[in-house]
């Protein structure tokens, strides 16, 4: 996790204080129980002194508790509560719940629905059955935007200037490793201006293949995007482009229609985004 950057912190409407103390909160992820200051500051990139302040602060707020046996903290209710109220919120997460089924059901597949936090993609909804046990993600769980399924969608279905924006946070965050990945974002949006939905196949996870759709709603929100994956041995990219990816994309078109959600751009107007030779157009800070 990097730390508050340039442009951000001399802006003198951010409280950076607020914001490193949500980026301890973040630290926390699904299945870590403990952490002590000394592992947080490592995730965060704050110094240790600056952590063990926070920490304390956020234990005096309620949103840690504190271990002394292993001085460490885990979430307390009060920090979890933010989250289940943010879900309750979420009408696309129950919404979407029984068409999520049915395409798990028909494919073997896990379907997940989620929305951006920096330079992941978080799961706020999963629909898994006994088929997908190579698939262990949950609510909570993330997945980057670059190399997944789910992220190429999201990506995607941005505006030229968010998709800028975004794409200067991933090359903030991944460094030397950004123009590989620059790549494989380049070749999914050819692959979404042509079937209407991203694929990943060993992208982001070895033995992983998904296909994944954005959803876009007329509310301000969002965009959300889904995924549908299995083992690669079962999700080959042949079958994620003519069985699973066409799937998805009618679910979450018939999702978008009762949510009152966007109409799909037409291949015509995809097809806009591509330059001649095939290559998706680069945005202009995105993919330099």
């Amino acid at each position: 996790m990097k730390r508050t950057g340039k442009k951000t912190a001399t802006d003198r409407n951010f409280v950076v204080a607020l914001s490193r103390g949500l980026d301890v909160l973040r630290a926390f992820q699904p299945n870590d129980g403990l952490l002590g200051n000394q592992e947080i500051a490592a995730r965060t990139n704050l110094p240790k002194p600056t952590v063990s302040r926070l920490t304390y602060t956020l234990t005096r707020l309620g949103y840690l508790t504190p271990v002394p046996r292993f001085e460490k903290y885990q979430l307390a209710p009060a920090a979890m509560s933010l989250g289940y109220a943010a879900l309750a919120n979420l009408g696309v997460r129950h919404l979407s719940e029984p068409f999520r089924e049915e395409v798990m059901r028909a494919t073997g597949g896990a379907v997940a629905v989620g929305g951006r936090d920096r330079h992941s993609m978080i799961y706020f909804g999963q629909s898994r059955g006994s088929e997908t046990v190579g698939v262990q993600l949950d609510v909570g769980s993330r997945v980057p935007i670059a190399t997944s399924a789910m992220g190429r969608a999201y990506f995607w279905a941005l505006d030229d200037e968010s998709r800028a924006e975004v794409s200067r946070i991933l090359r903030e965050h991944y460094g030397s490793r950004w123009p590989k990945m620059r790549e494989g974002l380049e070749r999914s949006g050819e692959t979404v201006a042509k079937y209407g939905f991203a694929i990943s196949v060993g992208d982001w996870h070895d033995d992983i293949g998904a296909a994944g759709v954005a959803l876009k709603l007329n509310d301000g929100t969002g965009p959300y995007a889904f995924n549908c994956g299995a083992p690669a041995f079962r999700f080959t990219e042949e079958r994620l482009i003519n069985d699973i990816g066409p799937r998805l994309l009618a679910m979450v078109r018939n999702i978008e229609a009762a949510l009152g959600g966007l109409m799909p751009h037409s291949k015509k107007d995809n097809s806009k985004k591509l330059k001649s030779g095939g290559k998706v157009a680069r945005v202009a800070e995105g993919f330099r």
